[in-house]
């Protein structure tokens, strides 16, 4: 597996044990603004020099949903997955489906928003130096680990994106999945107040409480 499959596997791992919950029944939604970078840039430098030995497996691992693929065959798990893409919006457009995914079924959904550091001539046009990935299990029914309430709106307006914690936020203001620490941190409190960009002029505020 490549580098950004196996951090969003880990993260995902983990956030399934914090749940509480079985791996192999719960819906899907991995999210990343690049997918991996190091392969799209082995690929590019591939085509433009000598496309005869492109990697056919290298290729196989630059499928968007790649990670979600490891994943469900690792876990075995047949529930429905999904891979989200959206620039600089892409945590909050991950954290709208997995939400709405988890509403419209009853159901409860993971949730991985990942993205590796860049390299060479690609990742200089993206600039995102350093890894990142969180993840969390979202249900409209509490569960063992349930921590905290989650409320979501949205607002068609532009949004200033709610800042890292002080003590991340060396390094991080540069990879779009790294909006997610904010909520992260709010939910480890059980209380705080998160805006996110779901789009361009779509903004998605979570209010989060503690558990009743």
């Amino acid at each position: 597996a490549s580098a950004s499959a196996l951090l969003a596997v880990e993260v995902a791992g983990q956030a399934v044990a914090m749940s509480g919950r079985a791996a192999d029944t719960l819906a899907c939604v991995f999210a990343s603004a690049y997918g991996d970078l190091a392969i799209t840039d082995y690929l590019c430098a591939t085509l433009a020099r000598t496309p005869d030995e492109l990697s056919p497996t290298r290729f196989h691992h630059s499928v968007h949903n790649a990670p979600a693929g490891y994943w469900t065959i690792a876990t075995d798990c047949r529930a429905p997955s999904s891979a989200i893409c959206a620039g600089h919006a892409t945590a909050g457009a991950g954290l709208l489906e997995a939400a709405t995914l988890a509403c419209a079924g009853q159901q409860p959904v993971l949730l991985v928003c990942s993205d590796i550091a860049g390299h060479g001539p690609l990742g200089e046009v993206v600039a995102c130096h350093h890894d990142f990935g969180g993840g969390l299990v979202l249900s409209p029914i509490p569960g063992p680990g349930s921590r905290a309430r989650l409320a979501l709106t949205l607002a068609r307006t532009s949004c200033t994106p709610s800042s890292p914690p002080i003590d991340c936020t060396s390094g991080m203001s540069d990879n779009p999945s790294a909006a997610l620490l904010p909520l992260l941190e709010s939910l480890l409190d059980a209380t705080g107040h998160v805006t996110l960009a779901a789009a361009r002029g779509l903004a998605l505020h979570a209010r989060v409480e503690p558990m009743a």
